[in-house]
């Protein structure tokens, strides 16, 4: 049984010597931490959903597709996902606090690049990579220093805060971002970060640390095996849109190189090379921790069931959140020709609602257990999404999907709130880089899948439909309608925003039919995304059935 928590451990911090009382820290020493790691978070979290809003704007302005920008908002969370685990090691390592710092400089110069691209590979090194490996080394150490900080219900109240701005940040992003693309220009989203890195850099001189651990080498090998295990995946999933799942709809070429597959689509092959590859990863770790060296990951903190499990919701839930996050603006500027930030005011409800319930939640776990408040949460989620694809339509009122919205972000703010206290309380404090590295890896799958399945699953519906209208309508002549097919394959990527020009080339009749087709096809494949997403959220509650009851098992905690 879990030692309870509401009696510190040896390792957990100092005790104070015979007749002496423990130092009562004042309120901003206390809760000064928790702002500036609560900030860092929030501006790694909404660079997950920042260009969302604006996809319309960069796909004109940096003369790209959807499926461009699809890879560079998929990549950052990917290098968070490859890379989180190295940054919680080397905190452990070399000091949490001093790689929070590294970690925090590096998101600015990525922020800064991303400001000032001119083309998606600038912007992709910018904000994919370079911010990237940055966040990834911010991200573990908020999480491992909230648990070496905090104590009973401080802690509850702490990761109460903590994941409430996780999960606020991903809806705050695509407000902030859709502001300043209107009103300003979408770079500002990436110049203001430089300004909170500042502040970050000043806060942090209040940060306490541990020391760190003698052994210092780093497990190079599981780091690339993890990024290119977790790449191939990605790269499959996001491209079955052009390539299709099983059958080719086009020839797989790089650099003007082709590969025959002899009719089979190069996804199913990347997908299977990306699992071998994971596999090797876990037989490499297994073995660089037998020969007393020290993986990125070690395996022994899988066999912790209520951790595991606990690490499982956040990256199901993460899943299911930033794929909806990633299709709702493809519909509101697509389909109903809305703005960059009248597409984030739509959305509003949901951070309202999140920012409500989040701090509630806390106050809540003092009586009842955060595992009911998780699963309510999961459960709201999941009649949420139905609501908003039952509103979902081309012509029916936006104010629709209000309840739908709100009703998500009520769900996200109980389980956001709770979900990261009952996982890494179920692990020691001196794991707590190693489980907060994996938990936030966990999260970065899921933001990374999320914006892949989902989008594969928006584009492939969009082309399937559009198809079908070919097919069998008949208003477009039969000696057209092969031409159209080809075209439509051809330019999968552009027909959620670029679709408008391409159809302009054909007779008024069929243009028209084609461009009403298109609203009918994004807002069916939107649709479709939805319930995916409640598909996802009913695994999760499914999962959740592992986890504890109570945080570190603290039966006690109700009368705290």
């Amino acid at each position: 049984m879990a030692e309870p928590q509401t009696q510190p451990r040896p390792h957990d911090e100092p005790q104070p010597q015979a007749g002496q009382t423990a130092p009562q820290e004042s309120g901003l020493r206390k809760w000064g931490t928790l702002l500036v790691l609560s900030l860092a978070l929030a501006i790694i979290i909404i660079d997950t959903t920042l260009l969302n809003v604006s996809l319309e704007t960069l796909i004109r302005e940096l003369h790209t597709t959807l499926q461009s920008l699809q890879w560079v908002i998929s990549a950052y969370s990917l290098t968070l996902a490859a890379l989180t685990v190295t940054g919680g090691r080397l905190g452990d390592l070399f000091g949490r606090r001093k790689m929070f710092r590294l970690g925090a400089f590096l998101f600015a110069v990525g922020s800064f690049l991303a400001s000032i691209s001119q083309s998606i590979p600038m912007l992709m090194l910018g904000e994919a990579i370079i911010e990237g490996i940055g966040a990834a080394m911010m991200m573990p150490a908020t999480a491992s220093l909230l648990v070496a900080k905090y104590r009973g219900h401080d802690r509850a109240l702490a990761f109460g805060v903590w994941g409430g701005i996780a999960a606020a940040a991903a809806a705050v992003g695509p407000i902030l971002g859709g502001y300043l693309t209107t009103h300003y220009s979408w770079r500002w989203g990436f110049r203001i970060n430089v300004f909170v890195v500042a502040l970050l850099l000043l806060g942090s001189l209040i940060i306490g640390d541990e020391p760190p651990r003698r052994q210092r080498k780093i497990d190079y090998g599981g780091v690339l095996l993890s990024g290119l295990g977790l790449l191939a995946v990605v790269f499959g999933i996001i491209e079955s849109s052009s390539y299709g799942w099983i059958h080719a709809l086009k020839p797989f070429a790089v650099a003007g190189w082709q590969l025959d597959l002899g009719g089979l689509s190069i996804v199913p092959f990347a997908i299977l090379l990306g699992m071998l590859i994971l596999v090797g990863f876990v037989l490499w770790e297994r073995r660089v921790e037998q020969r007393g060296g020290t993986p990125i990951v070690s395996l022994h903190i899988f066999r912790n069931r209520a951790f595991v499990a606990g690490a499982s919701v956040v990256g199901v839930v993460m899943l299911s959140q930033n794929g909806m996050v990633f299709s709702l603006p493809v519909f509101l500027q697509s389909v109903r020709g809305l703005d960059a930030f009248h597409t984030g005011l739509t959305l509003l409800p949901m951070p309202a609602m999140l920012f409500l319930f989040s701090p509630g939640a806390a106050v809540m776990s003092k009586w009842i257990p955060q595992k009911r408040l998780v699963q309510t949460g999961l459960v709201v989620n999941f009649f949420a999404l139905l609501a908003m694809r039952w509103a979902m339509g081309v012509d029916t009122p936006l104010v629709a999907l209000v309840p739908g919205l709100a009703l998500y972000g009520l769900g996200m703010g109980l389980v956001q709130s709770q979900i990261n206290n009952l996982t890494l309380s179920a692990v020691p404090v001196q794991e707590a880089g190693e489980a907060s590295g994996v938990t936030n890896t966990f999260r970065q799958i899921g933001s990374s899948l999320g914006a892949a399945i989902i989008g594969a699953v928006l584009l492939t519906s969009i082309v399937g439909d559009l198809q079908g209208v070919v097919q069998t309508s008949p208003r477009i002549p039969p000696a057209a309608k092969p031409g159209i097919d080809r075209m439509l394959r051809q330019q999968s990527s552009s027909l959620a925003f670029g679709a408008g020009g391409m159809f302009n080339r054909l007779p008024p009749p069929t243009r028209d039919e084609m461009n009403h087709a298109r609203l009918v096809a994004t807002t069916d494949g939107n649709r479709k995304a939805l319930l995916y997403g409640a598909g996802f959220t009913l695994l999760g509650l499914l999962v959740s059935t592992q986890l504890p009851l109570w945080a570190g098992g603290e039966m006690g905690r109700r009368r705290e």
